[in-house]
């Protein structure tokens, strides 16, 4: 089937259709977060790194001094889910060490996946700023996302910071940990379900797409479920493809995981993603 058949396009990029229990997975994702904020007593929640409603931002800060700090993004196609649907991930790498934040964007088609990067673009400039406020480390900030937020991961490696800021690092991020990302945009500017409310173009598609962009100076660690679509598994691929295994040391596969479950490891301390997110932080 061509790569641009959108009935294709849907079987491939549809995962709520790939998996007929997102909706129950939800839930959990949501209570989960739900008890892990209430458990949080330092938790730091809804701050503004911005002046919109939607720019806010919630902080697991450890007990660690000047503790490394990983920004976890979530996903949603740049269109659904929320900071507050995320929190789970935040207590075990709290407990290994880090401190942990989850910012909020705005969400397709109110506004442009440009102005989502922006967005984020901001959140860790607030992040690099704030940091020594609530003990973390400034010098050590990681990136984690997943699916759309796997891709903003990629962007912010690629981004040039003294151009947010003059204040700002070079190199602000020191790496990035990306859960079933997305990095060529063209094949969602065709896909049926997704495309009115992403309205890219051809121009937006290569503004947007970072496998295409310079290698990055940090490394991006590139990880996909095994039961994941054939786009997915391309998608992974293909970041290392084009960026090198020096930019992208790490592109595997996780066994027994789709699209959604995947996002679980982060949460355990038995799992592979949980201990790359430590080598990331230099907590292992």
């Amino acid at each position: 089937m061509s790569a641009l058949d959108p009935q294709w396009l849907d079987v491939q990029y549809n995962n709520r259709a790939r998996i007929p229990d997102h909706a129950a997975l939800f839930e959990r994702w949501r209570e989960a977060s739900a008890v892990a904020r209430q458990g949080s007593p330092g938790a730091r929640l809804n701050l503004a790194y911005g002046e919109h409603p939607d720019e806010r931002l919630d902080v697991f800060p450890s007990s660690r001094p000047e503790a490394p700090i990983l920004v976890f993004i979530h996903g949603g196609y740049w269109r659904s889910l929320s900071k507050d649907d995320h929190s789970f991930v935040a207590p075990a790498l709290v407990q290994a060490g880090a401190t942990v934040v989850v910012p909020e964007y705005s969400l397709c088609p109110t506004v442009s996946i440009e102005q989502i990067a922006l967005q984020m673009a901001r959140a860790l400039a607030w992040v690099y700023r704030h940091a020594a406020e609530w003990g973390g480390d400034a010098k050590r900030i990681v990136l984690a996302g997943h699916s759309a937020g796997g891709h903003l991961t990629a962007m912010l490696l690629c981004c040039r910071w003294r151009d947010v800021g003059p204040d700002l690092p070079p190199q602000l991020v020191h790496g990035g940990l990306s859960i079933s990302g997305l990095f060529d945009l063209e094949p969602l500017r065709l896909t049926p379900f997704l495309k009115d409310d992403l309205r890219m173009t051809p121009a937006s598609v290569k503004r947007l797409s970072p496998a295409f962009f310079p290698r990055p100076k940090r490394p991006l660690m590139a990880v996909v479920g095994a039961d994941e679509s054939e786009e997915f598994l391309r998608q992974n691929l293909l970041i290392r493809h084009q960026w090198g295994p020096s930019a992208v040391p790490i592109c595997e596969t996780v066994a027994y995981c789709n699209h959604l479950n995947i996002v679980n490891g982060l949460a355990d301390p038995a799992s592979r993603l949980h201990h790359l997110a430590l080598r990331l932080l230099g907590l292992v």
